[in-house]
């Protein structure tokens, strides 16, 4: 069974999902853009039935708080702060880390802050490597280097409702597998008043995870923790070398790819899963 709950964080009311044994050991999952926990659904039934299954919304996100981009910094340090505040606030002690998209420089902040808690780590197309980064990413390396008005402008149609659908079914080989709900519920978000600047912020930012790209590759050959790259072979962003990467510094990493997109959990739950469960049970407590 799964619980929705929400917890005070930093003053933000922070949304999570929670299942399985309280005793069982811990796995923190952190989504990307532009999605929520809702991205977990057909996961936590799998791994609750062994392990503690925990999934926040990041601020600006799914059902946590989302408040206005001029009295909250969209950053990815803030984004980390937060999440540091909320793995303190449930005296999480020992996890491991699941990151997908923007839950990858996310994740990564709390391994280099906390490298005791860290038992493993499952990247699901969660890049931390500058050969993962496709072409697409061009218009908002231009934004990067001339944060101007114009260049931000450029950038609206990022959070449009077809660039969302693209991000869903880009790589995909049999679109009837997924489900309208998903691309359809994170529109709804990112159409909410003011989201679209709150999009931009972290857009701009994200020039800052690519510097510190050096410290996570630093992180990996220093701890070495186990880890799994679950990746989509045709996901037009984050590219298959952004996996193989891993294995460059960390000689526990284990990399494997499934024929589908950006989204991979939306057509291969069952495989990933699965490898993920296998994963998770070797790990130490």
């Amino acid at each position: 069974m799964t619980y929705y709950q929400k917890i005070k964080v930093k003053e933000l009311n922070i949304f999570y999902r929670e299942a399985g044994p309280k005793d069982a050991p811990v796995i923190l999952l952190l989504h990307g853009y532009p999605t929520s926990s809702h991205m977990f659904r057909n996961l936590i039934p799998m791994l609750s039935t062994k392990f503690h299954v925990i999934a926040p919304d990041l601020p600006g996100f799914g059902y946590s708080d989302a408040p206005d981009h001029k009295a909250f910094a969209y950053t990815f340090d803030h984004l980390a702060a937060v999440m540091q505040d909320f793995i303190d606030h449930l005296n999480l002690k020992r996890f491991a880390l699941y990151v997908f998209d923007y839950g990858a420089p996310t994740g990564f902040r709390l391994a280099l802050a906390n490298p005791e808690k860290i038992t493993g780590i499952i990247s699901q197309n969660g890049n931390a490597y500058e050969e993962g980064l496709s072409k697409e990413w061009d218009p908002i390396r231009r934004y990067w280097e001339d944060s101007s008005e114009a260049n931000r402008t450029a950038l609206k149609g990022f959070v449009s409702q077809q660039a969302t659908w693209f991000q869903y079914h880009e790589g995909v080989a049999d679109p009837t597998l997924i489900a309208p709900e998903t691309y359809t519920l994170d529109q709804y978000f990112l159409d909410r008043p003011g989201n679209i600047e709150i999009q931009l912020d972290l857009v701009k930012d994200y020039k800052n995870n690519v510097l510190r790209y050096p410290q996570f590759q630093a992180y990996f050959r220093q701890f070495q923790p186990p880890m799994l790259a679950v990746w989509g072979n045709r996901d037009p962003y984050f590219l298959p070398p952004g996996a193989e990467a891993y294995k460059r510094d960390n000689p526990n990493a284990t990399v494997k790819f499934y024929d589908t997109g950006h989204f991979a959990l939306e057509t291969h739950a069952l495989e990933i899963g699965k490898d993920i469960f296998e994963f998770l049970e070797g790990l130490p407590s």
